[in-house]
């Protein structure tokens, strides 16, 4: 019973995923970006905590988007019109995102500069 259940929340995670790639225009261009960094990682031969430190970081951008997308559907559904607080809402969890992304531009730097030069 317990696995089967297990088993759903896997494949639950998996759906929200597949939505977030399937129609969230960011999540896509944020899944290229990671793709990017991690082929460059591995040409580069990233020691252990260069790489770890670039899968968090890719981690937590897409945990980011993840969320920001999970808020804009539950403040759609809740107040579908157009309402001030809903906009501050929606505001509040894309800057959010734009924090993790702007954090990863920077740590992307840090590991790739002298290596790109």
């Amino acid at each position: 019973m317990a696995k089967c259940k297990l088993i759903f929340a896997f494949r639950n995670a998996y759906d929200g995923l597949k939505y977030c790639f399937n129609f969230e225009r960011n999540f896509k261009i944020h899944t290229v970006a990671a793709i990017l960094a991690a082929g460059l990682a591995w040409r580069f031969n990233f020691n252990k905590m260069e790489t770890i430190i670039l899968i968090f970081t890719i981690a937590i951008v897409f945990m980011a988007e993840l969320f920001n997308t999970a808020i804009e559907i539950v403040v759609n559904m809740i107040h579908p019109e157009i309402h001030p607080l809903a906009k501050i809402a929606k505001d509040i969890a894309a800057g959010a995102v734009l924090v993790a992304a702007l954090a990863a531009f920077l740590v992307g730097c840090i590991l790739f500069y002298t290596r790109l030069l």
